[in-house]
């Protein structure tokens, strides 16, 4: 809410300021129309690549033979508009609507197909004409196929038995004997053998079960979350009446965490083992495929396939020590293969395996040197080698691995010294060595596409102020030809700037911060302008954007409006730039990035004297509110307009992996041993608008209720806005005019 006493009232999309009425909606909104050739598709050939360009008001289908570098022109969109004129394929306003977008160019490299109306055109490259296919028509429109009426059936290798859930239960169906046989006895709500371990109690419900065949056994690995505290929130725009959700949400601190059950039935008599799988208190069990806070473990390609063993990871509490653990089906018996311990915390967005080449073959990531990297292990866990040439780069993911030629290609950060360390690039390694290639030298973000048969690929890079350029090179990194670059004159015309890219120190004068400054679209460098920062912390992140983006979270929509708005990372916020960058942030949780974006912006205006000191903003949403609301209260004399959205200001009751792995276990047995926002309620001076959702389940809206008694018993005004119906994600029209026209209320 909007204290009476404002000069101003928020409209829907507009801002009234003394009777000037100023309009807040992106006029960037449709801006991707105005940019040509900003993405392209290849067609691969054996020796060829075909691409459509657009040229003017033209597209053109161009062809490169990749092995003598000559590029030819094959026809364009405006020759088959022509031809579909003639042959009457369709009425002049069909004709011109239809675009070379999608294409098909045959084996031969003789003819293209395109859809038109329905049917399959063919273009003779020789013949110059066209003639028309009928496309087969089908029920199953789109390639969608519906799900099967028994999808919870589980059948072994050959067909013969089944497996399933009935409520929580794991129940086994013969099907030559015709006969069903319940497995299991104890499974309950939150410790279930079904797929989804909920607190659903029908026990007659026929559902999916999380067990695995492994040849003629079962393998049911289950989470017991029966201890774990629960959290709630209530939907009041439910109909008829508002109803609740409760969830379980473990929270740092907790005396319990969740436990695990593993067994392995013999179909035969039915009779089952219990499999020991942890060794230390509260230690955490990851399965290849399974999702963990927003990713995918899939580092075991033979999860489920091979009868004698698989794989699990075990990590600690406090995530500083992670092992890869190999379960022997036969003998029950768990092996550790490799150990490793990171302090203050192994990256967990980037730590991976992979096993492969019948599991003779293990790749484990490590920042055993400080950056991380993968080690190349065999299956009795002893180091052969480590992958990739020598230094001090960070290796984020393996792109693609080739079995048969020992070779993989690897996303890497920071690997040519005189680029921007977030500026990701590509390198081709081998299994059995040190050695490697770059394949992306250009000084920018990178993102490539492989041929079909892995000799060539399409790299398209761009920076957020340069569009995309897009070139091919074969997989020794040699240029075979480049392409072009996106065309952005049409969107210069209405106005749009690039951000300008700028470079920081730290508040402790030695590490470098890239980061962006966006102007107003009408400058003018003898004027003075409020200042913006768009803030978030990390630790796993810091969506600063590297690739060319046109309005990205509406930054220069927001510049448009009259302010200079600045995103530069703090210390602490990112995962690419090594072990001592990532782990600033542990052990002060609440506080580690205020200084790095004070002294920025401080810097930032002893060069340009269009900056105004006395008029500085920020705004960030989830932990970027969490740093907003925070930032105001530490330096309440120097960020004067706050919005902060659905931030954890109380990291105690966030989840409980966030606040121990980034900040650390709690050694004082206090309920609150984490620094939290509400503790400094009593500095704020500025004007602060908090924003949340009131069924958010990621940072539940207690954080802002908290924050908000905190600044009550204060006896502190600000601005509060509790959006209905919203979870965490909060990124509409609506709340991006919230953000806008609280500034200019307050700030311009």
């Amino acid at each position: 809410m909007l204290r009476n006493s404002s000069l101003a009232f928020i409209l829907f999309g507009f801002v009234s300021v003394y009777g000037q009425t100023l309009p807040v909606k992106s006029k960037y909104e449709s801006s991707s129309q105005l940019i040509t050739n900003n993405s392209i598709n290849v067609n691969w050939k054996s020796s060829a690549a075909y691409y459509v360009w657009t040229a003017g008001e033209d597209k053109v289908l161009y062809k490169i033979d990749l092995r003598s570098k000559k590029k030819t022109k094959t026809t364009d969109e405006n020759t088959l508009k022509s031809l579909l004129q003639k042959g009457n394929f369709g009425t002049a306003t069909e004709i011109e609507k239809w675009n070379l977008y999608s294409y098909q160019v045959d084996d031969k490299q003789t003819s293209l197909s395109f859809k038109f109306k329905g049917s399959n055109i063919i273009y003779s490259f020789q013949q110059k004409i066209l003639k028309q296919e009928e496309v087969k028509t089908s029920s199953n429109k789109g390639g969608y196929k519906a799900p099967s009426a028994e999808y919870w059936k589980k059948f072994n290798a050959d067909s013969t038995k089944y497996i399933f859930g009935k409520g929580h239960q794991l129940y086994l169906f013969d099907v030559k004997a015709n006969k069903e046989y319940k497995l299991s006895c104890d499974g309950e709500p939150y410790f279930s053998y079904n797929s989804n371990n909920t607190a659903d109690n029908d026990t007659t419900k026929i559902v999916s079960t999380s067990a695995i065949w492994l040849g003629d056994n079962v393998l049911a690995w289950r989470e017991d979350k029966r201890m774990i505290g629960e959290m709630a929130v209530i939907n009041s725009l439910s109909n008829p009446r508002p109803t609740i959700r409760t969830y379980k949400f473990p929270m740092p601190g907790d005396s319990t965490t969740i436990g695990y059950d593993v067994k392995i039935w013999n179909t035969s008599n039915r009779e089952a083992r219990t499999i020991k799988v942890t060794e230390e208190k509260d230690q955490r069990i990851i399965l290849a495929g399974q999702l963990v806070n927003g990713r995918t473990y899939l580092w075991a390609d033979r999860l489920g396939t091979n009868t004698s063993y698989t794989y699990f990871l075990r990590r600690s509490r406090s995530n500083e020590k992670v092992e890869l653990c190999r379960l022997d089906f036969n003998t029950g018996n768990v092996k550790v293969l490799i150990t490793e311990s990171t302090l203050p915390h192994v990256n967990e967005q980037l730590f991976n395996v992979k096993i492969f080449n019948s599991d003779k073959d293990i790749l484990y990531w490590s920042e055993r040197t400080g950056f991380g990297q993968y080690y190349h292990y065999d299956n009795t866990g002893k180091l052969l080698n480590k992958i990739g040439p020598k230094g001090d780069y960070v290796v984020s993911k393996i792109v693609e691995l080739d079995t048969a030629k020992r070779e993989l290609f690897l996303e890497v950060y920071g690997y040519s010294k005189t680029v921007n360390p977030y500026y990701k690039q590509y390198i081709k390694a081998y299994l059995d060595n040190e050695k490697g290639v770059l394949l992306t030298p250009e000084a920018a973000n990178n993102q490539i596409e492989f041929s079909d048969d892995k000799k060539y690929i399409l790299n398209t890079y761009s920076t957020a102020n340069s569009p995309s350029t897009h070139v091919i090179r074969d997989t020794n990194g040699k240029l075979i030809s480049t392409l072009g670059q996106a065309n952005i004159d049409k969107l210069i015309t209405i106005g749009w700037s690039a951000p300008e890219q700028i470079q920081l120190n730290a508040a402790d004068d030695s590490t470098m911060l890239y980061g962006l400054l966006y102007k107003p679209s009408n400058f003018d460098p003898t004027r003075k302008y409020p200042i913006i920062t768009s803030v978030y912390p990390g630790p796993q992140e810091d969506f600063v954007p590297q690739s060319f983006s046109v309005d990205d979270n509406n930054h220069q929509s927001f510049a448009d409006l009259g302010f200079l708005v600045v995103q530069v990372p703090s210390r602490g916020s990112s995962p690419y730039r090594g072990l001592k960058f990532h782990g600033y942030s542990h052990g002060n949780m609440r506080d580690y990035a205020l200084a790095d974006n004070k002294k920025t912006i401080e810097d930032l205006a002893k060069e340009r004297p269009y900056i105004n000191l006395d008029k500085v903003g920020i705004f960030g949403h989830s932990g970027g509110g969490f740093m907003t609301a925070t930032a105001m209260m530490t330096y309440p004399d120097f960020y004067k307009v706050g919005v902060a959205a659905s931030g954890n200001y109380d990291p105690n009751i966030y989840t409980q992996w966030w606040g121990e792995t980034y900040h650390g276990i709690n050694t004082t047995n206090k309920p609150n041993y984490i620094p939290t926002t509400a503790e400094l309620a009593p500095n704020l001076k500025g004007k602060l608008l908090l924003i949340t959702g009131d069924v958010d389940t990621n940072v539940h809206p207690a954080n802002t209720f908290r924050l908000a008694n905190a600044l009550i018993k204060a006896n502190k005004f600000f601005d509060m806005m509790v959006l209905p119906g919203k979870d965490h994600g909060l990124g509409d029209w609506y709340y991006q005019s919230l953000i806008a026209n609280y500034f200019l209320l307050h700030l311009k």
